[in-house]
């Protein structure tokens, strides 16, 4: 039987386990709580494997690796290590009382802080960043059946968004948890198989190391201008600091069964995913050494596979990366259509039923990701598209999203001033000085703006008290992450 042959069968088994899992977990789904939040029920086992697969998807299994094979540790700064750094920043500052607020998504959070202009500003940025997210895992998933079954990328786009679409839309957040948990499980086996094969059949590290770069890992800046330490402090905070307001990861605080398992679930995921994450780095650095002169880097991994691994083992390791992808996919899906479900429906109709919302919720998943294949269609670039989903919200939405949990005396006033200045100040470098990170410069506008305006504007627009979801003051006290890993539920 040809390889292609074998590895076709093996993803088509894969898809038909993964529709499976979505028809079981849909048993589960009756009402729009359930379908966005797992009816707040998740175990910390589930909650952790689920946070991890979120982040771990084709952006670190293709993009990072390539980027890796171009520029060693300096292109890997984005992610895996800013992505392991939100995590890590949830988890202490901000999941204890995500979980308190008992919301849904994180439209409702700036409605219920700032007011529905600033609500609209972070739906539009929400809808965008993970539209142009799941292209990006569309785009790997083409890549992937392009490389190895020789399947036109176009028809692995497609192929593939069809299989996430239905899972996700049948079994929403149970749907999604489920299929991370088993996804994760096949990721890491898949990881450590390829990279523990390939290090044997190059003799070792101790063969591949010395004939690397000498700044290969270096993570500083290699120029001491101004430029370069501003392009070098965006990269960290592009995912590092933006997607602390990533609805994907909201939507698992919210579905965690209490504070700790909130908090504890996205300690292990930062731990768990930069660990993880180093696994392509280090093959994308090997590759570099291996094979030399790829003409696109992002296909490394692929190409790792095929020249070390034997096809059945190829067939269970693309059920890896395909699971890698589909993990980012599912989740940015869901959140996209959480969003239009929550808080763009309510804007046509009035006080929808239950039975309307989760209807909307589900029929928005292939409405969102239909945009997402047009996107992945028009840029093929894995790892660019999914850092440059960002940049509305560094620009614009992430200083007052964090200021308005942390700030009481962040207003309205400030937070739509700082917004404005965001996008203004970011809009300006783009034509003035291009070669400057225009988002990060947004970024700073934003907080000097915002602490600027907030103080001079509370006589004629005091804050609002932070609310939860049912309208009930919340209790601001003991919220950074220090419950303990183990032990009985509060």
């Amino acid at each position: 039987m040809a390889n292609e042959t074998v590895i076709f069968i093996g993803v088509t088994v894969y898809m038909l386990i993964m529709l499976g899992v979505g028809a079981y977990a849909s048993q589960k789904t009756h009402s729009l709580t359930e379908f966005m939040v797992a009816g707040r029920g998740l175990s910390l086992g589930v909650c952790s494997l689920t946070v991890i697969a979120t982040w771990f998807g084709g952006g670190m299994m293709l993009g990072g690796a390539g980027a890796a094979y171009d520029d060693g540790m300096m292109g890997v700064i984005e992610d895996p290590w800013g992505g392991a750094l939100a995590l890590l920043l949830i988890g202490f500052f901000f999941a204890r009382m995500f979980r308190r607020l008992r919301m849904t998504t994180v439209v409702d959070f700036m409605e219920q802080r700032f007011g529905k202009v600033a609500s609209y500003g972070m739906a539009i940025t929400t809808l965008f960043a993970n539209i142009v997210w799941v292209g990006a895992m569309l785009v790997a998933f083409g890549v992937v059946f392009e490389s190895l079954t020789s399947i036109p990328l176009e028809a692995g786009i497609i192929g593939g968004a069809i299989v996430i679409f239905i899972y996700t839309a049948v079994g929403g957040m149970w749907a999604v948890a489920l299929t991370d948990s088993v996804q994760m499980i096949i990721i890491m086996i898949g990881l450590v198989v390829l990279l523990v094969t390939v290090l044997v059949d190059v003799g070792g590290w101790g063969t591949i190391s010395p004939q690397l770069p000498e700044d290969t890992f270096r993570m500083l800046p290699f120029e001491n201008t101004g430029e370069q330490w501003l392009n070098y402090l965006r990269a960290w905070t592009i995912i590092g600091f933006v997607d602390i307001s990533a609805q994907s990861l909201f939507q698992r605080v919210a579905s965690a069964k209490s504070e700790r398992v909130a908090q504890n679930a996205f300690y292990i995921g930062s731990v768990g995913y930069l660990c993880f994450g180093m696994i392509p780095v280090f093959l994308g650095i090997i590759g570099s050494v291996t094979m030399p002169g790829l003409g696109a880097s992002e296909e490394i991994i692929p190409a790792l596979a095929i020249a070390h691994l034997h096809p059945a083992a190829i067939a269970i390791f693309v059920g890896a990366m395909l699971a890698a992808i589909m993990s980012t996919a599912d989740s940015a899906l869901l959140a996209a259509s959480s969003v239009i479900a929550k808080n763009v429906l309510p804007m046509i109709v009035q006080n929808p039923s239950d039975k309307l919302s989760l209807s909307v919720a589900r029929w928005a998943i292939p409405a969102c990701g239909t945009f997402a294949i047009i996107v992945a269609m028009k840029i093929q670039v894995v790892f660019d598209l999914m850092v440059n989903s960002n940049i509305l919200g560094l620009a614009a939405i992430i200083v007052p999203f964090i200021l308005g949990v942390w700030w009481p005396k962040a207003n309205r006033t400030g937070a739509l001033s700082a917004m404005a200045a965001g996008i203004l100040a970011w809009v300006t470098t783009l034509f003035v000085a291009p070669d400057l990170p225009a988002d990060f410069v947004g970024l700073a506008a934003c907080l000097v703006t915002m602490l600027i305006v907030t103080p001079l504007t509370q006589k004629f627009d005091p804050p609002r008290e932070l609310r939860d979801g049912d309208g009930n003051a919340v209790d601001t006290s003991n919220r950074l992450g220090t419950l303990p890993l183990f032990g009985r539920e509060q």
